[in-house]
């Protein structure tokens, strides 16, 4: 039963969804794909929307993420700054407020020269509101924010027009499109995050409406680690580590490398409290695999690990398996996440981050005509990415949750209510 089938130009990719919104006042027919209407029984208490998906190579275009039917879009305009819009917010949250103080908090935790650990361009990525907000609530029309660059120096890249940066997308985006932008690095360039850092603040706001949390920080810096986890110490010191013993030995090796001209990677943890059990799919949609979906298109992320990870491996299935009590589990190797599906525990999650690839070090390297050239960057470029790359981690982690929020809320008028055993003394 569809109101309305919007289909996107014809392409071998396309991917069809069919999420269901449960909608009181709406009765409906059926619809094809071809929009020839078929009569049926008018239908009261549920409203369907057939999605039609573009294939992955234009999905990946868009943020990363398709809120429930909430489109995420965003357009970099290389030196006037980067807008963004949120597209087709979903009637359940129609009437939701939109502080756009949270937004503003995000950006203002993503945004460069914050710190001596970060690059020390001076942008104030001050969000500006263009529609979709009245009197601070969302209308249910698209959401339009910008974000205005202020600090851009093109010139920086002059020297390196036609060379083939090491660590770099220069090489990959000039084979695919035929043509880079060489100012900055167009979408390869981490400038891309601001609008995934303000799409997930809105996302933000939906997981809040259900009391859930989510909260990323430094886990390792080169081969320091964290071995505690003082969540609220986390946002006390520039590299956003929740470890007072570990927070100055990796801010001093994160400023001995940017000394050397050279970077650092690291890790970084996603920590999100208080989601419900049930979110996510059991098969190609796995809440795992949507997770590392949007974390691992990050720019700077080259991999994923839920719970135990890789050292799942190395343990024994009488060590690895989560005893479940009528309190809910006894341990969370599996990171919140059995088959696919959340199981109410705490989702724990983790990404590698890897070194700029922007460094002072004269380097080698060949230019578009296949000659070889001696170069050096120059510029202001982090000298580690995790400090920034924490804000950007949580704005993924709220976007993909709050997507399987939505999912799971659209079929649950179907879903047999049942007492969780589990939870029962929680609740």
């Amino acid at each position: 039963a569809v109101r309305k089938c919007y289909l996107a130009r014809s392409c071998a990719e396309h991917c069809r969804e069919i999420p269901l919104q449960f909608d009181s006042e709406r009765p409906l027919g059926w619809h094809h794909d071809d929009g020839v209407d078929e009569p049926s029984e008018r239908l009261r208490g549920f409203r369907a929307r057939l999605r039609v998906v573009q294939g992955l190579s234009q999905r990946r275009n868009l943020i990363a993420v398709q809120l429930g039917d909430l489109g995420v879009e965003q357009r970099r305009r290389p030196v006037g700054g980067l807008e963004l819009c949120l597209q087709l917010l979903p009637a359940s949250i129609e009437r939701l407020y939109l502080g756009f103080s949270l937004v503003q908090r995000d950006l203002d935790r993503r945004r460069p020269g914050q710190s001596a650990v970060t690059t020390q361009r001076k942008e104030p990525d001050k969000v500006e509101l263009l529609s979709g907000v009245f009197e601070g609530e969302t209308t249910g029309a698209s959401i339009a924010l910008v974000v205005r660059s202020v600090d851009a120096r093109p010139a920086d890249y002059a020297n390196l027009k036609d060379l083939f940066r090491p660590g770099h997308a220069d090489y990959t985006y000039w084979k695919k499109y035929g043509v880079r932008d060489y100012r900055g690095s167009g979408r390869s360039s981490g400038r891309e995050t601001v609008g995934r850092v303000a799409a997930g603040a809105v996302a933000r706001l939906i997981l809040s409406s259900i009391g859930a949390r989510v909260q990323a920080y430094t886990v390792q810096v080169g081969d320091i680690v964290a071995e505690k986890r003082d969540l609220g110490f986390a946002e006390e010191n520039p590299v956003r580590v929740p470890d007072r013993e570990k927070a100055p030995l990796m801010e001093r090796a994160i400023l001995a490398a940017r000394e050397a001209g050279d970077s650092l990677g690291g890790v970084v943890e996603i920590r999100a409290d208080c989601v419900p059990a049930g979110l996510g799919d059991p098969v190609m949609d796995k809440l795992e695999a949507v997770l590392a979906w949007g974390l691992m298109s990050i720019g700077a992320v080259k991999g994923f690990e839920v719970g135990d990870g890789f050292a799942a491996s190395r343990r024994r299935g009488s060590e690895m398996n989560d005893r479940m009590t009528p309190g809910g589990f006894a341990s969370n190797h599996a990171g919140g996440i059995l088959g696919g599906i959340s199981t109410g525990e705490p989702i724990v999650c983790r990404i590698a981050v890897k070194p700029p690839s922007s460094i002072a070090i004269p380097q080698k390297t060949v230019d578009v005509e296949g000659k070889e050239r001696d170069f050096a960057i120059s510029g202001r470029h982090d000298p580690c990415l995790c400090p920034r790359v924490v804000p950007v981690a949580e704005a993924m982690t709220c976007l993909t949750l709050a997507d399987a929020l939505l999912r799971q809320r659209a079929i649950e008028p179907w879903v047999k209510k049942l007492e969780d055993p589990l939870h029962k003394a929680r609740a």
